[in-house]
């Protein structure tokens, strides 16, 4: 008796897994539907943890357009986990004739879900996330350092009052930077010329490695955590100091060059969805270049996927050069959204996950990123409040005295930002894997669909036959998906090929006709196409005509595809 996926459903929806239980998930998984769904491992962590990535769809070896999804490439960023579970979940739902559980999709895209494939990683960094999850530590991406330090000091996590968490310290000083809020107790503001102390400067928890008795280093986000990997992939990869975290060379972590080596196997990706958190945005290229840079049917394609991110979501979607760059004009090197788009040719793009700030009430800035900056007492106390009342106190933390061993008299606790900051609240984690998975799901339709058509065979004499047939794109994108990647090497021309047995075909008549590409019947929003003063079609673009002749009897198979769009086939019997 199928299991349904309600039945095998573990905690996900309600709280954040640690390695073994996402693994568990991942397992009852594979074992309940082995037809088709399947887990690999992409590499091994540092600390012996698995990169698993499941694989979705049946016939998992015949290739087909796919969709990449992966999650928690930062350590402290866990929604994203949650959120490829539940679109793994959705597709298992799907495949295992649970239709109504998929989220008010039509029929076309459903029937177009279930032949394509799913490359699902929800953790490219285990052992991050594990640290993160056990422990609070802020890690970026990997928690080990590699670098070689000698005597430079820095700044060394560790769990200095063995609470078993490794938030922040407090310590009273004239030249801090930070006082307490006399409006809410534990919560640290930034200073101000009216503000008459105490005075505080903040440390994360831990220890100053190298420590020469006096100076204090600067505290990093990188300071005993090499590499951020989502500045690690090969696109416009520059190595510091032009691009913190950069890693020493592109692919220097195994995490990154997992994830590249298996997307230059797999060129059929034409989806890439990378999950993050936090804002509420969903970030898309160009990376690097204004909008007016951008290939017009790209721009109209994100128009579309911008649409349904607004009705199913919420969230706006923004350029990642024109509204998220930390410094304006200077884009961010090695990112893996952007080695997607450029490198893979896919429609890719990021979404930070979880709504604080709207949560909050605070207005839009002119530039989206600006919001993680430019908050006042007032938005920071507001944040407090609804910490209080609606997260159960998780991110504001009581602060305890102790005696530091290198800093003297020091209080530590005060922010633990892993659930209602950088993560949302427990309570609401199930309503947005819900919408997002709508979204994402509905996006994976717009693949191409090759097919073709019946045979129609003509007899000329005793042992001659024209055959004759159309192939054709049924889906929405092109076959070559971007219009910014149609030449890249990456999106060969389709063929068309013709297998013989018992007949051959005439002389100088070659077994393989060139096709070139097939476009799809979508446009993308507002590109002019279906405006009402002209509406007109394209002509005979997405269909192309085959024809061979062949003598005598026997079977004829005819494959047309390419490496992307892997290969369809018909085979006629001649008599």
């Amino acid at each position: 008796m199928k299991q349904s996926v309600q039945e095998l459903r573990g905690s996900f929806r309600t709280e954040y897994l640690d390695y073994d239980s996402l693994t568990a998930q991942l397992e009852r998984w594979t074992e309940a539907y082995p037809n088709f769904v399947h887990k690999e491992s992409l590499g091994t962590s540092l600390e012996g943890r698995e990169i698993w990535l499941l694989k979705i769809g049946f016939e998992p070896n015949r290739i087909r357009p796919a969709v990449w999804v992966d999650g928690n490439m930062h350590a402290s960023e866990l929604c994203g986990s949650a959120l490829a579970l539940s679109i793994a979940e959705s597709l298992i739902a799907l495949h295992n004739g649970e239709e109504n559980s998929i989220l008010e999709l039509s029929e076309f895209s459903c029937s177009t879900l279930k032949e394509l494939l799913f490359y699902i990683v929800p953790r490219i960094s285990p052992d991050g996330a594990e640290m993160v999850l056990k422990t609070g530590r802020y890690v970026r991406s990997v928690p080990d350092d590699k670098r070689i330090r000698r005597d430079q000091a820095y700044w060394k996590s560790s769990d200095v009052n063995g609470d078993g968490k490794m938030l922040i310290m407090r310590k009273e000083d004239p030249t801090g930077e930070f006082v307490e809020s006399k409006d809410f107790l534990g919560l640290m503001l930034p200073r101000t010329i009216d503000d008459e102390g105490p005075f505080f400067k903040i440390y994360p928890e831990g220890v100053v490695d190298n420590f020469d008795g006096s100076t204090i280093p600067n505290p990093h986000f990188l300071s005993d955590n090499d590499c951020d990997l989502n500045r690690n992939f090969s696109w416009s990869w520059m190595p510091e100091p032009i691009q913190a975290g950069a890693g020493d060379f592109p692919g220097y972590r195994v995490e990154s060059r997992a994830i590249m080596e298996f997307a230059q196997a797999h060129p059929e990706i034409f989806y890439w969805l990378n999950l993050h958190t936090f804002g509420g945005v969903f970030i898309r290229p160009l990376g690097d270049k204004p909008d007016s840079k951008m290939d017009p049917y790209d721009r109209a394609v994100y128009r579309q996927v911008e649409q349904w991110a607004k009705e199913l979501t919420g969230y706006p979607m923004v350029s990642g050069f024109e509204e998220f760059l930390y410094e304006p004009e200077k884009p961010l090197h090695g990112d893996l959204s952007d080695y997607a788009y450029h490198q893979r040719g896919c429609l890719s793009y990021v979404v930070e996950l979880w709504d604080i700030f709207h949560r909050l009430g605070i207005p839009r800035p002119k530039r989206f990123v600006d919001y993680y900056t430019q908050l006042t007492r007032n938005d920071m106390l507001n944040l407090a409040k609804w910490d209080r009342d609606h997260n159960q106190g998780r991110v504001i933390q009581a602060w305890e005295q102790m005696e530091h061993h290198q800093l003297g008299r020091v209080e530590v606790g005060g922010l633990n930002p892993v659930i209602g900051l950088w993560n949302p609240p427990l309570e609401e984690i199930d309503s947005i894997l819900c919408a997002h998975t709508a979204h994402a799901l509905r996006v994976s339709s717009l693949a191409p669909q090759i097919h073709l058509t019946k045979p129609v065979v003509n007899k000329f004499d005793e042992d001659l036959f024209h055959i004759s047939l159309q192939a054709e794109n049924l889906g929405y994108l092109p076959s070559y998906i971007l219009g910014s990647a149609q030449g890249a090497p990456i999106n060969q021309e389709l063929v068309a090929k013709m297998h013989v047995e018992g007949c051959k075909l005439v002389e100088n008549e070659s077994e393989i006709q060139p096709l070139g590409h097939l476009e799809g019947w979508g446009r993308g929003l507002f590109d002019d196409s279906g405006a009402l003063y002209f509406q007109r079609s394209k002509g005979s673009v997405s269909r192309k005509t085959i024809r061979f002749v062949v003598q005598g009897k026997g079977t004829c198979r005819i494959e047309v595809g390419n490496a992307r769009m892997g290969q369809r086939s018909v085979t006629i019997e001649l008599e």
